[in-house]
């Protein structure tokens, strides 16, 4: 089962009471996306015998298939809340929102064995997919992900971030990166469906088709979260580069002061 990963928004501002406001957002995005889950798929939850499927839905291949869409669908509900309660319409979490509705969706997509494998990757085949297709236009999707980063910043620092991402030479940088990228995002998709058609070798609507995909959630949460690091820093160090090519060294888009003070020694105009 595709989880749905957490939404990139920052924690819960103060103004919110409660237990939500005083636990870190990362305790709950795990919570929701990845622990409730693996619970409700468990045909024997922490071995207390209680299982979701038997005692809630009634057992059965029924019970099965509904404890797997629960499963499925309180991640994608998760997200959903959380965009919606933090009005965050930003590019990156509107990408996630979309990724969280596209999972929900193919929860109805009632496969198993090779199929499966794929369904459960198939967020990040088709995140690739569109990174590539978009490295090619004048927006590389990366370059959003970036800019989206410099919302809060000064209008000044933020004329100097979008002046530099506009330069012809960094704008390269932010094609490198976006294939970068979408690359390692397309082998962690490969990798995820690998592990899943190697362990999740049950048939659909069983105990241990759910038990199944549980165990390789857990198993893959992990390994899957660093291949996502792996791509991201590669994508950040070409821009990095290139912009420091561009402007000199100590340059940099995440420190616009940095970034405006070497285009003013350069006697670049910022407009």
């Amino acid at each position: 089962m595709s989880q749905a990963a957490p939404t990139p928004t920052p924690d819960a501002p103060d103004t919110q009471s409660g237990l939500k406001g005083r636990v870190p957002k990362t305790v709950w995005d795990l919570v929701f996306t990845l622990v409730i889950p693996i619970l409700i798929l468990s045909p024997n939850i922490l071995g207390s015998g209680i299982s979701v499927a038997e005692q809630v839905f009634g057992g059965g291949t029924a019970g099965n298939v509904r404890a797997y869409l629960l499963a499925a669908l309180i991640p994608v509900g998760y997200v959903v809340w959380d965009l919606s309660v933090n009005r965050n319409v930003s590019p990156v979490a509107l990408i996630g929102g979309a990724g969280a509705l596209l999972s929900g969706a193919l929860a109805f997509w009632y496969v198993d064995g090779f199929w499966y494998a794929i369904k459960d990757s198939a967020r990040s085949y088709l995140t690739g997919l569109l990174f590539l297709i978009s490295a090619a236009t004048s927006v590389p999707l990366f370059r959003v992900f970036l800019d989206a980063s410099s919302i809060g910043e000064s209008p000044e620092h933020r004329a100097a971030t979008q002046q530099a991402m506009r330069d012809p030479a960094v704008h390269r940088g932010l094609v490198q990166g976006t294939v970068v990228f979408a690359v390692v995002d397309l082998i962690g998709g490969v990798v995820n469906s690998v592990v899943n058609y190697g362990r999740v070798t049950a048939k659909f609507g069983t105990d241990d088709f759910n038990a199944q995909v549980a165990a390789v959630n857990a198993l893959m949460r992990i390994p899957g979260l660093v291949i996502s690091l792996v791509g991201v820093a590669g994508a950040l160090w070409l821009v990095n580069r290139a912009v420091q090519a561009r402007y000199g060294a100590g340059a940099s888009l995440f420190e616009p002061a940095k970034l405006l003070e070497r285009m003013r020694e350069r006697g670049e105009p910022v407009t």
